[in-house]
């Protein structure tokens, strides 16, 4: 079994321990928690080089240092703290890095609520578990064969056919039911690519539907979008070697991803409000009197500094946004204003909680908006890089894993 090493405050008191431990049950995986004798407690905090005042925080830096000098023995690491501690979240960013430094263990962090339910930490927990289990299979460059990929979120529903390593066919449409829209992207991703249903080796699916469309298709890979997603874009932007930084801005949520080699090792997702995610800027669009896809050449024409935009909430951005247009400001203004409201939120909200590492590779639909592209570049200090069929990763990711299987 996976042990997965918890460092944590708080969650004991509020209810949320029962839920971590559920989601990993759910996903096969073990959480353990490093012995460490009071006596170790003051060297290690010395060590570390920072003495927070809670006592919880103080053991989780001692359970840190014990899993850095192999002390204890574990397959991944699980970082939480409440969101409303602000030492609890210098601490847990802390010793993320810490962890990273000092271990090759994949480290999630989260900040957690009183109302977290297991559901919440499902997709976290399965990429930790696959990360460990299925690293050969993550580091694999190519795919081979003939297979598909059916990535359902929240928002789109995509399908890529991949026949030796190329993308031949490929079509998305807007999510629906569950299966009538992965069978709907799936037909004509292999009308595209002039296959049948038949021809196909392998079948790999993704997103919040994974497990009903696999279960439907007989899929041989099911798998969170977290891990399949980094591997459709590091293939996508040929960046499979070295290290690179995955941004996917989602329907609902957002994820930003860390890789060595195309393996994960370390995330981050999820966001306090809509008002950092693709479907904020649907409703900006909406507000507008513009397609979506309109919206990032309507951002390129106006200057977000003459609005004071906040998307923090999506009702309150969208208030802002009437009492702009209310003020005289042009609509390309109030776009560029959403798009970089929208940027600056998963900079302090995210990209705090990894370590940003060159390139950054954008990717997901909002990746074809340019004016989100321009303010994420605006604010990194450097313009990421958006690489071909950018929405399709989780497709792609999923037809190149499911290749795995038809080896040997």
């Amino acid at each position: 079994m996976i042990k997965i090493a918890q460092l944590s405050c708080g969650t004991e008191y509020s209810g949320v321990q029962y839920e971590i431990e559920k989601a990993s049950r759910a996903v096969g995986a073990k959480m353990v928690y490093p012995d460490v004798e009071a006596s170790q407690i003051d060297r290690s905090i010395r060590d570390f080089g920072f003495n927070p005042v809670s006592p919880q925080l103080k053991l989780m830096i001692a359970r840190a240092v014990h899993l850095a000098e192999g002390r204890y023995d574990a397959d991944a690491v699980f970082i939480a703290t409440c969101f409303r501690c602000a030492e609890g979240a210098l601490v847990r960013n802390e010793l993320r890095r810490y962890i990273q430094e000092h271990t090759n263990l994949p480290v999630v962090t989260y900040s957690f609520t009183e109302r977290m339910k297991a559901n919440q930490l499902l997709t976290r927990m399965e990429a930790l578990v696959t990360i460990v289990s299925r690293k050969e299979l993550l580091a694999r460059e190519r795919q081979i064969g003939i297979t598909a990929g059916i990535d359902s979120g929240s928002t789109t529903t995509k399908a890529v056919v991949m026949v030796d390593n190329k993308i031949v066919g490929k079509s998305w449409t807007g999510s629906g039911e569950v299966l009538e829209s992965a069978q709907t992207t799936l037909d004509e991703a292999l009308a595209e690519a002039g296959l049948k249903l038949s021809d196909l080796e392998a079948i790999g699916t993704t997103g919040y539907g994974r497990f009903t469309i696999g279960k439907q298709m007989n899929a041989k890979l099911v798998q969170e979008e977290l891990t399949t997603n980094s591997k459709g874009a590091v293939w996508l932007a040929d960046r499979q070697r070295g290290e690179a930084t995955i941004l996917d801005i989602g329907g609902m949520d957002n994820k930003a991803i860390t890789v060595r080699d195309g393996i994960p090792d370390n995330f981050t997702m999820g966001g306090i409000c809509a008002g950092a995610s693709g479907r904020f800027l649907e409703i900006v669009s909406r507000r507008l009197k513009v397609e979506v896809t309109e919206l990032g050449a309507l951002a390129d024409q106006g200057d977000w500094r003459k609005i004071n935009m906040n998307s923090y909430c999506s009702v309150f951005g969208i208030q802002d946004l009437v009492t702009s247009l209310a003020e005289g400001n042009t609509r390309a203004d109030v776009a560029a204003a959403a798009c970089h409201s929208v940027a600056e939120q998963i900079y302090e909200q995210q990209l705090q909680e990894i370590d940003v590492r060159d390139p950054v590779i954008q990717v997901g639909g909002t990746s074809l908006i340019s004016g989100m592209v321009y303010a994420v570049g605006e604010i990194l200090g450097k313009a990421p890089i958006v690489p071909p069929d950018s929405q399709f990763i989780g497709a792609v990711g999923g037809a190149l894993l499911s290749s795995g299987f038809l080896e040997g």
